[in-house]
């Protein structure tokens, strides 16, 4: 097993299970090996901090991050989940609480019901995950009337665009409204609610991170 991060192959790792598994054969040299490897592994992170992240032997700085999510679906449910591990502040913002339910599901650290600048800044990522909301104009609007970092709506290239004619007619111009990116994510594939927020997360951290995505480094 290797650790890859942002292009850098982490020297000296080895997957604990297989470490577990040597010291289990109970000979010298494969425990000899094992300590020497492990030694590896903490010098190669004292060396570099992304490794040493990688490794566990350091907090990762990832910055402020923070993820609005509009409309409760199945694929914002996903969005703030995994964003939270990913080390967003997360806000679920959702006109209609009668879409919310009764559920006891997890819904980010706040709920709201509209797009506020008390807690958009210029670190903050919206995707609105559902294009088929009467809202979708007004919510988009909001989002691009605040310091947003990034905004996009979720939605597949073979259909029409739909928030292009809601944001014209409420007098969008058309700069504000090229702002708005759709499709979102990284090309997977994907076809799940969680496939589709792994995309989405992917995509925002490259855009991040000013990487392109993908296996080439």
């Amino acid at each position: 097993m290797r650790s890859e991060l942002q292009g850098h192959v982490c020297q000296g790792y080895r997957e604990p299970r297989l470490l577990h598994r040597a010291g289990r054969r109970g000979r010298v040299g494969d425990v000899a090996h094992q300590d020497s490897t492990q030694t590896q592994s903490h010098t190669h992170s004292a060396e570099d901090p992304t490794c040493a992240v990688a490794h566990g032997d350091a907090p990762p700085d990832v910055g402020t991050r923070s993820l609005a999510v509009v409309f409760e679906s199945p694929v914002a449910e996903y969005l703030l989940r995994f964003a939270l591990d990913l080390g967003y502040q997360t806000t679920l913002v959702e006109p209609d609480p009668g879409r919310l339910g009764i559920t006891s599901r997890p819904h980010g650290d706040r709920m709201a019901s509209a797009l506020d600048p008390s807690f958009i800044d210029k670190g903050t990522d919206v995707v609105v995950t559902d294009h088929h909301r009467p809202e979708l104009g007004k919510v988009l609007r909001d989002a691009l009337n605040t310091e947003a970092r990034w905004v996009g709506v979720i939605g597949s290239v073979r259909h029409v665009a739909p928030h292009v004619d809601a944001l014209k007619e409420l007098g969008v111009d058309d700069d504000a409204i090229a702002r708005v990116h759709r499709p979102v994510g990284l090309n997977i594939g994907s076809r799940t609610p969680a496939e589709i927020a792994i995309a989405t997360l992917a995509g925002l951290i490259a855009d991040r991170n000013h990487r392109p995505g993908g296996f080439a480094f």
